[in-house]
C-alpha cells in the first residue's frame, strides 16, 4: 500500500470517497462550538492582568496540540470530523502518523507563533492598570492600537492562506487543500475507509508515479 494512491472511486460504491465542502465546513463550525468553553476560560484567564494573559500564550498553543495534532494522530480527525463521519487518511490509504498530523498543522502553527508574537509585543508596551480597566472589546481594541500595522500584516497572511485552501478545495477532484498536499493526506468519508483498504490490497490501485489526477 505504501506506493499507492486512492483512487478518485472503486468499484461497487457510486458516491464519492472523498469528503467535500460542505461536510469539511460543518466539522469546522463544530470544531468552534466544541471549543467555545476553552476559549471562554482562556478570556477570562486573560481579563484579570497583563500577567495572566502571558500565561494564557503557551496553555493557548498547548491546546492547539492536543487538538489539532494529537486527536489527528490519535483518531484520524478531529472531534468536528469524526461526528461528522469523516476521516484523515494517507494518501495511500493508511492512517496518519505524528509526521502527517504536524506538517496537516504546520502553517496554521507559523501563523499561530506569528500572532503570539504580535500579542506578546502589544502586551510589553500596555498598562496593566489601564488594561485591567478596560472591557473585553476595549482590550482587544486597545492592543491592537499598539501594533496596528503588525496586526494588519498578520489579518492578510491569515485571509490569504484561508482563501488559497478554498480555492485548491474546489479545484481537485481528490478535495485537497493546500495542507493536504503538504501532508500527503486526503479527508475521505469514513463509511468507504474499510472498502477503500480492501480494495488498495486487492492491487487495484493507483500508483502515485502513474497517476496525474489531483
Amino acid at each position: 500500500m505504501n506506493n499507492s494512491k486512492i483512487p478518485l472511486q472503486i468499484e461497487g460504491v457510486n458516491a464519492t470517497l472523498y469528503a467535500g465542502f460542505w461536510r469539511r465546513l460543518g466539522s469546522i463550525l463544530l470544531d468552534v462550538i466544541i471549543m467555545i468553553p476553552w476559549i471562554y476560560i482562556l478570556h477570562s484567564i486573560q481579563s484579570i492582568s497583563i500577567t495572566a494573559y502571558y500565561l494564557t500564550i503557551p496553555l493557548a498553543l498547548a491546546f492547539v496540540f492536543f487538538y489539532n495534532i494529537f486527536l489527528v494522530k490519535r483518531f484520524g480527525g478531529t472531534p468536528g470530523k469524526l461526528a461528522l463521519n469523516i476521516k484523515i487518511l494517507k494518501l495511500n490509504g493508511e492512517d496518519v502518523t505524528w509526521r502527517e498530523a504536524v506538517l496537516r498543522e504546520s502553517v496554521n502553527i507559523l501563523i499561530a507563533l506569528f500572532t503570539q508574537a504580535i500579542i506578546i509585543y502589544s502586551l510589553s508596551q500596555a498598562n496593566d492598570a489601564h488594561y485591567r480597566s478596560l472591557t473585553f472589546v476595549e482590550r482587544a481594541e486597545y492592543l491592537l492600537a499598539l501594533a496596528p500595522a503588525l496586526f494588519t500584516i498578520n489579518t492578510w497572511l491569515s485571509n490569504v492562506w484561508v482563501y488559497s485552501e478554498l480555492v485548491v478545495l474546489l479545484t481537485n477532484k481528490r478535495r485537497r487543500s493546500i495542507h493536504d498536499f503538504i501532508a500527503g493526506t486526503v479527508v475521505v468519508n469514513e463509511k468507504y475507509v474499510h472498502k477503500i483498504r480492501v480494495y488498495m490490497s486487492a492491487g487495484k490501485n493507483e500508483q502515485v508515479n502513474a497517476d496525474t489526477q489531483f
